[in-house]
């Protein structure tokens, strides 16, 4: 019966590309990848928000509609952190505020930029003399933080424009709604391109990051779907657990979609599938050719400096 399912999955081309990502998300540790960028982005959403709100509080003083649109057009961004930090004097905080948020965003940026930039070259396998330096990385990941920071711009102008659309009908939702998609999409094509060491072109990476920005959609619907039904009805003391379970979860399923997405583009422009059914569970078993090229990729990525040579070779199996 499993090398019925084996031949099976091997002659249907959607079946065997489906589970090569799925190998290669578990060959590469995707979902420890996706922790590590939870963990960093969690740390730096609410300095950010915290230095948001203080400086709205200066920028837009005498304004609080102003401020109270345009920390609602970015919040719901993060749709499940609900009402308890919709309203800006929730996180005002002063001097003390500016600095603890510009050291918590500083701290939990730079890391939410490494840990992406490790997840791509991971599932590219770039082997480690290829990497960039801990210098450049961070340089890198400064320049990411501004990617993401002109689309938040973008997609906080959407979310404007999104409540000003219930006026047009469901047409004008639809529009508002493929434009963020389209910005979303265009974000990810720059962000899954100069992550990492590798030289891909936007055609490498377009399904991937074309499926992350449809995804990212999704979970902000269904984000608001959890705040509507379980934190707003909870009370005060449950609400504050929920909000922060919501929000991890939030942040890693975005995490996870992201290394997943990024291992379609690996797995789509390096051919690795198909792969054998029983190669995660036994060494008893006939490798394909994209189990050999995964393999052989996971040993190079090992290379640590440039005169290092690592050479992969396989010996019979016993069903050879």
């Amino acid at each position: 019966m499993v090398r019925w399912l084996d031949r099976l999955q091997r002659r249907s081309r959607a079946a065997g590309f489906v589970i090569a990502v799925i190998y290669k998300f578990v060959d590469d540790q995707g979902s420890y990848l996706a922790a590590l960028i939870t963990y960093y982005a969690f740390v730096s959403l609410f300095p950010l928000l915290l230095l948001m709100t203080t400086a709205l509080g200066v920028v837009l003083a005498g304004h609080p509609d102003l401020q109270h649109q345009v920390m609602h057009s970015t919040l719901s961004q993060f749709p499940v952190i609900g009402d308890q930090l919709g309203e800006p004097h929730r996180l005002s905080g002063g001097a003390a505020g500016v600095i603890i948020g510009i050291v918590g965003a500083v701290y939990g940026g730079l890391g939410v930029g490494n840990a992406i930039q490790n997840a791509m070259d991971t599932a590219w396998a770039v082997p480690r003399n290829k990497r960039p330096d801990p210098i450049r990385v961070r340089l890198r990941s400064a320049g990411l933080l501004c990617v993401l920071g002109s689309a938040v711009v973008g997609a906080t102008v959407l979310s404007a424009l999104a409540h000003e659309s219930s006026r047009l009908g469901l047409a004008g939702r639809a529009g508002v709604i493929a434009a963020a998609v389209a910005i979303n999409a265009a974000v990810a094509l720059v962000g899954f391109r100069v992550t990492t060491a590798r030289e891909l072109s936007f055609r490498d990476v377009a399904p991937g990051a074309i499926t992350a920005a449809i995804v990212w959609q999704l979970l902000q619907t269904f984000g608001a779907t959890y705040v509507t039904h379980v934190i707003r009805s909870a009370s005060r003391t449950n609400g504050v657990f929920a909000l922060v379970l919501g929000l991890l979860a939030f942040l890693y399923v975005t995490a996870l979609v992201l290394v997943i997405c990024a291992e379609i583009n690996v797995v789509r422009v390096e051919r690795l599938y198909p792969r054998a059914l029983l190669t995660p569970f036994t060494d008893d078993v006939s490798l394909t050719p994209g189990d050999q090229k995964t393999y052989i990729g996971q040993a190079k990525a090992q290379q640590a400096k440039g005169f290092q040579d690592i050479d992969v070779t396989f010996n019979p199996s016993k069903e050879d």
